[in-house]
């Protein structure tokens, strides 16, 4: 039941990991997206709404839509595009505008002072800027996709807030400058998805549930992959414990799956003093969508309360449970008093504080 491929008897090295700096270098982008844990969002058909959605319409929906299509091609997440949709609706209201900030005292290429242009504002005419020619910027399509795969090169970016993440990748004087557009670029995203790809659901294309929910039973996300090989979006391994359970917390919280790097998780036998370290709360008492902890064992275990009976028992759900361990979902039976303890959810503004 260990924590990750090959960790042994790894232990957390620390609560707080300080999120290295965004280097910009565009490459491939998406490698890890994660919602190809949930199914390509390239299955999902993008297509133009008619009327008013959260205050856009006709052009501006068109451009939403070539800004999600164009994430679907690099397989971007749910949140991902959702961070695309909402940057460009704090940049340029969803329009390719011809004109932005002016360069005073900078005469441009083409004769013009305006360097900033179209959905995403990106810089052009600056020497050595990652964002192409002013006909790249100018190209909803490519320019949305240079944005996409400039997110991907941003480490942890799947822990940010939205705003925070755009703000970091963009530049820009303050993440405050997008926050209020994060609920209109839901609605839209969905409306362009008719209502397919949902944003903070784990990055799937469908559901997810919020936290305290039971869950959907097994929709483990890497059921097919190879037991103990080293799963690179959590940093543990295929099918074990861990991994199930750090992927439904991730889910529970509304985050697509994020990496436990972020917070140092390895052995299941000591998640309890990492909860203790993040000042987390650690009960006796069961509650649904907890963790389940022991902390017997060289690796000790992990689980997820699913459901407590009438009568107080727990039933818990977890994976790699069984001697000797198989990497299969479970459901188990047990006296709540067995455990070591009850790992409660923190809230999704305690976990991205802590993985800061």
């Amino acid at each position: 039941m260990k924590g990750g491929a090959g960790a042994g008897a790894a232990v957390f090295a620390a609560i707080m990991v300080p999120l290295l700096v965004l280097v910009m270098m565009l490459g491939s982008g998406g490698k890890e997206g994660a919602l190809a844990a949930c199914g390509p969002s390239g299955t999902v058909t993008v297509s133009v709404p008619g009327g008013n959605v959260a205050g856009y319409a006709g052009e501006q929906l068109a451009n939403a839509a070539a800004v999600v299509k164009a994430g679907q091609q690099l397989n971007v997440s749910a949140d991902g595009l959702l961070v695309g949709v909402m940057t460009a609706m704090g940049e340029s209201s969803l329009k390719n505008l011809n004109y932005g900030d002016d360069i005073h005292g900078v005469t441009n290429p083409d004769g013009s002072l305006t360097c900033s242009l179209g959905l995403f504002q990106q810089q052009w005419c600056l020497p050595g800027n990652p964002w192409g020619t002013k006909a790249d910027v100018t190209d909803p399509t490519k320019a949305a996709a240079t944005f996409f795969k400039a997110l991907m090169k941003l480490p942890g970016w799947e822990s940010l807030s939205p705003d925070v993440a755009a703000h970091r990748v963009q530049g820009n004087y303050s993440p405050a400058g997008y926050t209020k557009f994060i609920p209109a670029a839901r609605e839209v995203l969905e409306a362009v998805t008719a209502g397919k790809i949902k944003a903070g659901t784990g990055g799937c294309t469908t559901g997810g549930f919020a936290a305290g929910s039971s869950g959907s039973g097994d929709d483990y996300p890497w059921k097919g992959a190879e037991h103990n090989a080293n799963n690179p979006v959590t940093r543990l391994a295929y099918r074990n414990c861990t991994d199930f359970a750090w992927w439904r917390l991730s889910q529970q919280l509304g985050l697509q799956p994020v990496s436990s790097s972020q917070l140092g998780p390895g052995n299941a036998n000591t998640w309890g003093n990492a909860w203790s370290r993040a000042g987390w709360t650690i009960s006796k008492t069961p509650k649904v969508g907890a963790i389940v902890w022991y902390n017997t064992g060289q690796y000790g275990h992990v689980a997820v309360v699913k459901e407590i009976t009438a009568d107080g028992k727990v039933i818990e759900e977890g994976y790699n449970f069984g001697i000797p361990p198989n990497g299969a979902y479970y459901t188990m039976t047990i006296n709540p008093s067995t455990p070591a303890g009850y790992l409660y959810l923190p809230t999704r503004e305690q976990f991205e504080r802590a993985a800061m």
